[in-house]
């Protein structure tokens, strides 16, 4: 992977807008205009800026400075940008799937607390291996309360009565009708057809949120359990291990999601796990 670099011309941006050197610029040009000789005074200015420059953005260590500067800065920005989509995400939930999420957050910090307290370490940061696992697990649980919440608004405003109803009448004029009007007959052979599909993929949202259901009540169970088994472990990366045994079911959940989400529109704005545990998500509103 190539290093970052965020390129000559904001190298030479940076260096340029430097305050000590902007100072230094604007207050030799000013100079400059005001000596008996400015035509020949202020080439001399821009040339001496141009060395500056030049010689500062060929330093290594400058540019480094600015691409961990910049980097940092992007890093920051980024961080911030997916808590206040992790917040907006949780705060869309219906209350009960709200409250269900950060129940099961908090379960986790707690389990966390007791088991560092058993072995007697620090609380870590959110680059803990312990707590990136616990995210990916969370993440995925978020996601698939996501993909219910939108299945369950999905079969709401979809009637399967009326469904069945139209595709009855649909039969109905169809033999009512006979070889009379081939124009007629393609329209309702049509319209049976759509009404058809209509009622395929109502019947496959209800599966589909079968399963979301089932898989929530399973990625709730495995995070309290392996949370909670950790508290009488003195491994201190047991959590990650434990995960790890489950990864390849892990990995067909999150394969699923991904269906579903090009079934139902959703775009996940996040790919990789973000930071949950250690995020400010705020308060589930009671």
């Amino acid at each position: 992977m190539a290093p970052f670099s965020v390129g000559i011309a904001e190298y030479a941006k940076r260096a340029f807008l430097y305050r000590w050197n902007l100072l230094a610029f604007l207050g030799a040009s000013a100079i400059a205009i005001m000596s008996p000789f400015p035509d020949a005074a202020l080439p001399l200015v821009a040339a001496a800026e141009l060395i500056y420059l030049a010689g500062l953005v060929s330093n290594n260590r400058f540019r480094q400075a600015i691409d961990a500067e910049v980097h940092q800065a992007s890093t920051q920005q980024t961080a911030a940008t997916t808590q206040r989509s992790l917040q907006d995400v949780v705060a869309g939930f219906p209350f009960e799937a709200r409250t269900r999420f950060e129940q099961l957050r908090s379960r986790c910090l707690e389990m966390r607390a007791i088991a560092q307290g058993v072995r007697g370490r620090q609380q870590p940061t959110g680059e803990d291996s312990n707590t990136q696992a616990l995210d990916r697990m969370l993440w995925v649980f978020l996601r698939l309360l996501t993909s219910q919440q939108y299945l369950q608004r999905f079969l709401e405003r979809t009637n399967e009565v009326e469904i069945r109803n139209r595709m009855k009448e649909a039969e109905a004029k169809l033999q009512s009708q006979g070889a009379t009007d081939e124009r007629i007959k393609r329209s309702l052979e049509d319209s049976l057809l759509v009404q058809q599909q209509r009622l395929d993929n109502y019947n496959k949202a209800k599966l589909n949120l079968d399963y979301v259901r089932v898989e929530l009540d399973r990625i709730e169970a495995k995070i309290q359990a392996i949370t909670e088994a950790a508290v009488n472990r003195q491994d201190p990366d047991f959590l990650t291990s434990q995960i790890d045994s489950v990864s390849e079911s892990m990995q067909s959940t999150e394969k699923a999601i991904d269906e579903l989400q090009q079934l139902t529109g959703i775009v996940d704005e996040m790919q990789a796990p973000p930071v949950i545990l250690e995020a400010d998500l705020g308060q589930v509103q009671r």
